[in-house]
Parts: C-alpha cells; structure tokens; sequence
C-alpha cells in the first residue's frame, strides 16, 4: 500500500483557487472586504486566493490553540493571535484551509460577528462536512474533501508537508506516523 495519493493536484487547484477569487470578486463589487485566516493552515490557500480577487482588500491573521493539546477541536480554542483592524462595518470573509466538524469555525465566526462586521462569510478550500458537527454551510467552497486525512498545500502532519503543492490523501496512516519521511520519498513518485 502506498503511503498517500494524490487526491487534488497542482493545477487542479490553482484553477478552482482562481474560480473562487473571481467568484468573491463578483459578490463583492464596490465593497472593501477584509480577509482573515487562521495560522498556520491558510496561510498558502489565503495567499493564492487573495491574488485572484481584483478588489481592494485587506488581509489579517489569527493564531489559535486547541485547549488541552487535542488532536482534534472541539470547538475550545484560545485566540494566541488576534487581528488588530477595528470589524465594525466591514464584510468579512474568514479563510479556512479545511472545515471539518465546524466547532471552531463557528467560534470563530461569533468572534468576529461580535466585533460589529456586517458580515461574515466562510471561504474554505475543503469542506470535509461528512463530519459537520455544528451547524455550517461555508458560502465559498473549493472541493468537498472525504472523511480521511490530507496534507499538503497548508495542510500538515506534525507541522511538515505544508509546503506541498497537490493535497495529498494519506493511505497509511501508520506508516506516516512511524516515518514520516516515507512520505516525502513517495510524494516524488505521485
């Protein structure tokens, strides 16, 4: 069995990336929205997106931490970074590089609703709702993911393998988790 696969490959990614920018450009024509993602996950997908929406915008960061070091959120999480730009009034799109059980998104998205936004609107590149716990429906949406785990393009294995360019679906777990060099050795291959 093969460590990983390609599940969303370079180009096939640029091209919905570029979609989703000239799609948010539409919808917000005359509008000045501000873009907020979460690090260090939408880094890559937030600087891609942000260069295929011909508007004026501004972009801004947040840091966050599970409590209590899950693996997985429950939707409990402490801001460790917050944005320093006064929301009241502005349209707010928070950038995600996956949407998953959606508790720390909506947490998120309470946040920044009560700091006076107008609005706030979800942009996520994989939608993982398979495994939606609260109840979210992101407006912008690349590709919907399955219910497995993927690296790549933001996305990470104890904090390696951001920096690919297709996101790719792990197959083997547990080899992943004893080497997970393997992974960089077979991703030459993909």
């Amino acid at each position: 069995m093969e460590i990983a696969s390609v599940l969303f490959g370079r180009e096939e990614i640029r091209r919905r990336v570029q979609e989703l920018g000239r799609t948010i450009a539409g919808d917000y024509v005359g509008r000045e929205p501000v873009f907020i993602t979460v690090l260090r996950g939408g880094a890559m997908f937030l600087a891609d997106l942000v260069r295929s929406v011909d508007l004026p915008i501004q972009t801004h960061f947040l840091a966050i931490s599970r409590y209590g070091g899950a693996e997985t959120s429950l939707g409990r999480v402490r801001l460790l970074l917050d944005i320093d730009i006064d929301l009241t009034g502005r349209d707010v799109i928070l950038v995600e590089d996956i949407v998953d059980t959606g508790l720390t998104v909506s947490y998120l998205l309470s946040v920044l609703k009560a700091r006076g936004a107008t609005s706030v609107e979800v942009c996520t590149l994989l939608d993982r709702s398979v495994r939606r716990i609260a109840p979210l429906e992101p407006r912008y949406v690349g590709f919907d993911c399955p219910d497995r785990f993927v690296v790549g393009y933001g996305m990470d294995f104890r904090d390696r393998f951001r920096n690919l360019s297709d996101i790719l679906c792990v197959d083997d777990m547990e080899q992943l988790k004893s080497d997970p060099a393997a992974l960089d050795k077979a991703h030459s291959r993909v």
